[in-house]
């Protein structure tokens, strides 16, 4: 019973420490996370374009075979890879007016800027939503 006390003690000093919050992250490390983000979406669709091709190759060959017996084989359909292209450093946006005038649902730089437009969103798209 008093090992399970030393140990449950021990436990709860060690635990305070790691239960700490960490400060917030400065403007540069959020550029910094955004950017290895936009180049993990990119390397992600290389890859993806990548097994698209690949796929399409090994669909070819399947199809080589029965025609090189003479028999029938079924079309192709037309799935087109996308090309994703060279990886482009993303331009941050600057900050956006806020769609309704009482700022509320508005990105965080409206802040340090008035209201583009007294209009509310709906005004602004159409009216209501259905």
């Amino acid at each position: 019973m008093r090992n399970f006390s030393v140990t449950t003690a021990i436990a709860l000093l060690l635990a305070g420490p790691v239960a700490a919050k960490l400060p917030a992250l400065s403007d540069d490390a959020k550029a910094k996370a955004a950017e290895v983000a936009a180049k993990a979406a990119w390397t992600d669709k290389v890859g993806l374009y990548q097994v698209c091709k690949s796929m399409d190759r090994v669909a070819d060959l399947y199809r080589k075979a029965p025609k090189a017996a003479g028999k029938e084989v079924p079309g192709a359909t037309a799935t087109p890879c996308v090309d994703p292209g060279p990886y482009a450093t993303p331009v941050t946006p600057a900050a956006s007016k806020p769609l309704e005038a009482s700022g509320a649902h508005s990105p965080s730089g409206t802040a340090t800027s008035p209201p583009s437009t007294n209009a509310t969103s709906s005004q602004i798209d159409g009216g209501v939503k259905k």
